[in-house]
């Protein structure tokens, strides 16, 4: 697949470097190296020389260009990926990070989120299958032991950026059969007249584990957020059980509060 990225917008101008553009490291710093091409980096990306999804130029043109090893520079651009600030595309290179929000106070699906913010949402099917509800599902759901359930497991991208795992089940008298979904799954659930009216959501904090970096593209270990939904029908009947895995370098979580008092 061919990832499509624009250059850094401080690099169309040819006659500056990407060094002299955001300022050379000082030789009479005491701080380390590596750390003040962060702070430069770091400045860049804050200030907005440097937009979301800019792509920085690779290692050892940076090596070369500011008169450091590699390894310093590689050291550098690790504990930026570590903030959320840049984000490394396997094949395609270091982008400067492109985070989404998640409002926690609007009922939407995650095709829905990405397109309100111009982005392109599709999916990367793992499994679509059916079969009897799990002790676990037949909890959440509210169903009897050996109820139909739809189950739809995917990997969830914005443009080409990979942004979740999504693990979802669906009871069986909401949709005619797995196949029904394929795109958007709130879309299918409208279709049949049962698209979640309001719902549960409960998320913390999560270290990815080998098979899930793997999917996402990101370091075993690395910082995610898992979001656990369950919604529910106009009549009380629950519609829907979907648990998330979000990269936490892409995704923030924003909750509206308001005084009741």
């Amino acid at each position: 697949m061919s990832l499509q990225h624009k250059p850094s917008s401080l690099t169309k101008d040819s006659s500056m470097s990407f060094a002299e553009t955001i300022g050379r490291l000082a030789k009479d710093d005491p701080a380390p190296l590596y750390l003040q091409l962060q702070r430069h980096l770091r400045d860049a990306i804050q200030s907005r020389h440097l937009h979301q999804d800019d792509a920085i130029p690779p290692e050892r043109d940076l090596a070369e260009d500011f008169e450091v090893s590699r390894i310093t520079v590689r050291k550098a651009i690790d504990g930026l990926v570590s903030e959320g600030l840049l984000t490394r595309r396997r094949g395609a290179g270091t982008f400067v990070a492109s985070r989404v929000e998640k409002s926690f106070s609007k009922l939407s699906s995650f095709s829905e989120d990405m397109i309100s913010r111009g982005r392109k949402p599709h999916s990367e099917w793992v499994s679509k299958s059916a079969g009897a509800v799990t002790p676990e599902e037949s909890l959440s759901l509210g169903l009897s032991p050996g109820a139909l359930v739809y189950r739809f497991h995917r990997v969830r991208f914005a443009d080409s950026t990979t942004m979740a795992l999504e693990y979802s089940t669906i009871p069986g008298y909401c949709l005619a059969s797995p196949e029904a979904v394929t795109s958007s799954l709130y879309d299918a659930l409208e279709k049949t007249g049962h698209r979640p009216v309001r719902a549960l959501q409960r998320l913390r904090a999560v270290a990815f584990n080998a098979e899930q970096a793997e999917r996402l593209g990101v370091k075993p270990g690395d910082p995610g957020l898992f979001i656990e939904r369950r919604g529910f029908l106009q009549d009380g009947r629950a519609a829907e059980f979907t648990q998330s895995y979000y990269r936490g370098d892409a995704y923030d979580v924003v909750a509206e509060l308001n005084d009741i008092s």
